[in-house]
């Protein structure tokens, strides 16, 4: 199977590299749009700031490509919200993917919210052996609200859409590779979803 990672140097994506490993799958960090396009699984990580992240994604014309592809898409933190329609960090449009806001926590909350975080209302394969009130690791200032994409739900403050799915993308707010047993079960699926 060949994995991508979408290479646009938002952050460091070693740990993830890792957590595939474990997996057996060897993932290639990539920008090319025809390794892009011939991968059988595509992941969107990042950790970073919105508005940079989406002037490198125009710079290399992935803003176009993302929302093309056809394999399964798995979008990672920034990757996820990236993929939603407007950011209020850097007040910029996103790919347009998911028809959702990403909003700033307001000052009720401490921000950044930092730490493990219990998902509810749990639907999709993708989620596939993972029950409801399973904690994953989440560290995030912006979050998508919820909304009828919405396949996982979790409470700071509000509650907001913790994963989202439209037909074959993905997207989660947590770090599947730092939550540990449940993390890595997300990961499986994703690489063994038919979508």
């Amino acid at each position: 199977m060949k994995v991508v990672l979408i290479d646009y140097g938002a952050g460091n994506i070693q740990s993830l590299k890792f957590a595939l490993e474990r997996l057996n799958v060897k993932a290639t960090l990539s920008a090319d749009k025809n390794e892009i396009l011939e991968a059988d699984r595509v992941i969107f990580p990042g950790v970073g700031e919105a508005s940079s992240a989406m002037k490198k994604l125009k710079d290399t014309g992935l803003n176009l490509l993302i929302p093309e592809l056809k394999q399964p898409v798995l979008g990672i933190c920034l990757g996820m919200q990236l993929m939603c329609s407007h950011s209020e960090e850097g007040d910029i449009h996103g790919l347009g993917i998911f028809e959702v806001p990403v909003k700033r926590f307001n000052s009720d909350v401490k921000v950044p919210q930092m730490g493990w975080n219990m998902l509810t209302n749990i639907k999709s394969a993708l989620f596939q052996n993972i029950r409801d009130n399973e904690y994953m690791y989440l560290v995030h200032s912006y979050y998508a609200a919820l909304c009828k994409e919405t396949i996982a739900q979790t409470k700071y403050g509000l509650n907001y859409s913790c994963a989202l799915q439209k037909d074959n993308f993905y997207g989660v707010q947590f770090h599947p590779e730092k939550s540990s047993k449940a993390g890595s079960q997300l990961l499986f699926n994703f690489l063994n979803i038919n979508s």
